[in-house]
């Protein structure tokens, strides 16, 4: 699903963007903490060899892995703080535009 398709904002393209890309950052985040995870649990007796040269490519592999999953829609974490996000930024904005005496 793409929320920013079905949410009404004011707020500008540019800084919807931003906010998306935050959101799918910060899953990707969690979803690498969980591969990590994952990835812990895998035996190294499967032929890699172990020591520090898998670590340290399980670790990337991880990583990439959690990324991807994020900018492919993830879990839907993403889309459920985004709401959240662009709420806060239209209520900061408010204050802002108070405070200041401009409105949009």
């Amino acid at each position: 699903m793409n929320i920013t398709s079905t949410i009404q904002t004011t707020l500008e393209p540019a800084q919807l963007n931003r906010l998306k890309k935050q959101a799918e950052d910060l899953e990707g985040v969690f979803l690498n903490l969980l591969t990590k995870e994952m990835f812990a649990t895998v035996k190294s007796d499967n032929g890699f060899g172990g020591g520090f040269g898998e670590e340290t490519w399980r670790s990337m592999q991880a990583e990439q892995l959690a990324n991807t999953m994020a900018q492919n829609g993830g879990l839907g974490i993403a889309d459920q703080l985004l709401g959240d996000m662009i709420a806060m930024q239209e209520a900061a904005q408010k204050t802002q535009s108070r405070a200041t005496g401009v409105y949009r």
